[in-house]
């Protein structure tokens, strides 16, 4: 008896040591994978990194911070932060918690932060409070993304002055040849109004043009920007890296994607896969903050 269960011991535990239990794997844009500390090293070498990510997935923003921490110790401290979650008018309130001059619950109360804030977002920022790091909001106030989603972009001359300082400079560029924008025409379908394609594209765009003019007016020679956005705004090297591009084509910049997968080897997956400088692969399955 003691040797039989010795042996359905054995069995188990070989079995339970057989199993993998990956939570993510980074590889590079050839399909070879890259382990974390390479990774960083190699992101140290450049001018704005876009770290794409899916809003609700716990393991992604975990490797946010994790992958900031160790980009901070490659570069000494000379690093800038940003991200797409915070609106451009809400700077203040953003400087104002980042100098210890308010606390967590009035940030909260005080400016549109995402419902996921406390669990996805707080960690980045309070590692930037510590360390004394600037945290860039980038992004276009949500109302008037809206506004041209609804009226257009022309209605954005309307705005006053002030108004127009939370958004990229007028007039900006919408065009088709922006990788992922043909991809919402497709998402309307063939029957879509012409007007309310454009416009619906022209929101994100407003978005992405006001996200890469944040960044440009941010940088700090010699420091590495780290921004953070949904992968859609970094994809295939579109979006906010494409304006970039079109104002500083010489600027180092390395974007990581992210993609989902139900193989248990997170191996690159074999379909809808279109690699950057960086890609991450993440279980499908992984916890979801909401």
């Amino acid at each position: 008896m003691k040797n039989l269960f010795t042996a359905f011991f054995l069995t188990v535990f070989c079995s339970f040591q057989a199993q993998q239990f990956k939570a993510y794997q980074f590889y590079d844009k050839k399909g070879k994978s890259v382990k974390p500390e390479k990774l960083i090293r190699q992101l140290a070498d450049y001018d704005v990194v876009f770290f794409g990510e899916n809003h609700n997935n716990s393991i992604n923003h975990w490797l946010q911070l994790k992958v900031t921490e160790g980009l901070y110790g490659q570069k000494n401290g000379q690093l800038i932060l940003g991200a797409e979650m915070f609106e451009r008018d809400n700077q203040p309130q953003l400087n104002q918690y980042l100098n210890g001059k308010i606390d967590a619950k009035t940030l909260k109360d005080s400016a549109r932060l995402w419902n996921n804030f406390t669990t996805d977002y707080k960690p980045l920022v309070d590692f930037a409070k510590a360390k004394k790091l600037n945290f860039i909001a980038t992004n276009i106030p949500r109302k008037y993304a809206s506004q041209t989603a609804k009226e257009g972009l022309e209605s954005l001359n309307n705005l006053s002055e002030k108004e127009k300082s939370y958004i990229a400079q007028l007039p900006i560029k919408v065009t088709l040849e922006t990788p992922g924008y043909p991809e919402m025409k497709a998402m309307m379908g063939d029957h879509a109004d012409g007007t309310k394609v454009m416009n619906f594209i022209s929101a994100q765009a407003i978005k992405d043009v006001t996200m890469a003019e944040s960044i440009l007016k941010n940088l700090q020679s010699g420091k590495t920007f780290i921004h953070y956005n949904g992968n859609y705004h970094s994809k295939e090297f579109g979006g906010i890296y494409w304006y970039i591009k079109q104002k500083n084509p010489n600027l180092k910049m390395a974007v990581i994607s992210v993609f989902e997968s139900d193989n248990p080897e997170l191996k690159v997956p074999e379909k809808d896969y279109i690699p950057t400088d960086f890609n991450l692969i993440i279980p499908s399955d992984m916890t979801k903050t909401y």
